[in-house]
């Protein structure tokens, strides 16, 4: 099959990689039919994190093809949406709603690599929810974003307990930021400022729901802030950046009292400990625990109440998948959708 692999930094190739097959009886072999390039990837593309021979992808939609002996939730046939975090949805961790810290918890990034023609799905009763049928071709894209940044954000925002009466705050305008406006607009947020200095990106975060949008960063992004809430701050904000002019921004952003949901992958972020004391704010953060949500968001795709698949602004081939990278690395796209 063909297959992206990430050699260093900037890097990116498409050859061919081995089919994937049933190894555990829990495993399924899912055909995809539509994966895409996350921000997270250009962590590594940029150097931040190490690259050697990497396979990439971990958003993934697409058809089941085979099941190990063991799988009794999805059959052959199925259209399924995936987490980016393997898990078996059983163990304690996971009935408690985290299923990204599930004891079987594995990165699909770091080993099965979803930007390929099929992908090889470990403990997949727990990882993959099927829909109620055969999608519509529009619906797709909007599935695949439920896989993670739709998800991802979703649990910022439920983090950050966004809800009626509130004013949430977004700190990062990527995907996952766009996302968490969304989720915050369902969730009944009275007011959502996202922060963003990106002209395309303010407008499709409008178009989600955000009432304000703040350009200034860091200290001034923080004071900007309070002087839209009454010198208090927001009641939830999210952080989906993962820097450390972010985070902080985040937390000088939430009120006391506040509550701040972290999800941008952290890089070397250091947060003094007297800052955070007398901030005074609830933080939660982390792998989001995509799978907790995919039920209800599926649903709400399904039934066209929401439509996620917007975030994509390119849409290529997965043979030009290092065209895509290039493309987001340079802020000229969003997020890139890669078609099998």
């Amino acid at each position: 099959m063909r297959g992206v692999v990430m050699y260093t930094a900037g890097d990116v190739r498409v050859e061919e990689r081995e089919d994937p097959k049933i190894i555990e009886p829990t495993d399924a072999v899912v055909k995809l039919t539509a994966t895409c390039i996350c921000g997270s990837d250009l962590w590594p593309y940029r150097g931040i994190e190490p690259a050697d021979h990497q396979v990439m992808g971990h958003e993934y939609v697409g058809v089941v093809e085979e099941v190990g002996a063991e799988v009794k939730n999805v059959k052959p046939g199925d259209f399924v949406v995936g987490s980016f975090v393997i898990s078996d949805n059983t163990c304690e961790i996971c009935r408690a709603g985290f299923q990204s810290k599930c004891v079987h918890a594995e990165f699909v990034a770091q080993t099965i690599g979803t930007q390929a023609e099929k992908a090889r799905i470990p403990h997949a009763d727990g990882t993959l929810v099927a829909t109620p049928g055969q999608p519509d071709p529009e619906l797709i894209p909007a599935l695949l974003a439920a896989s993670d940044v739709l998800g991802t954000g979703w649990f910022a925002a439920v983090a950050a307990q966004a809800g009626p009466g509130k004013t949430v705050a977004v700190v990062g305008d990527g995907a996952v930021g766009i996302m968490a406006v969304l989720a915050a607009k369902q969730l009944g947020a009275e007011r959502i400022i996202a922060m963003s200095r990106h002209p395309e990106r303010q407008k499709l975060a409008r178009s989600y729901g955000a009432t304000e949008i703040v350009e200034e960063r860091g200290e001034a992004g923080i004071a900007k802030i309070k002087e839209l809430t009454g010198g208090l701050g927001a009641h939830s904000v999210v952080e989906a950046v993962g820097t450390q002019e972010s985070f902080m921004q985040a937390v000088g952003a939430t009120r006391g009292g506040g509550h701040l949901g972290y999800v941008g992958v952290n890089h070397d972020v250091t947060i003094p400990g007297i800052e955070l004391f007398f901030a005074g704010i609830h933080t939660l953060g982390g792998p989001a625990p995509v799978r907790r949500f995919l039920p209800d968001l599926i649903r709400l795709i399904w039934d066209r109440e929401i439509d996620p698949g917007k975030v994509f602004d390119l849409t290529l081939p997965l043979e030009q998948a290092p065209e895509g990278y290039k493309a987001m690395d340079e802020r000229r796209a969003t997020k890139v959708l890669l078609t099998l």
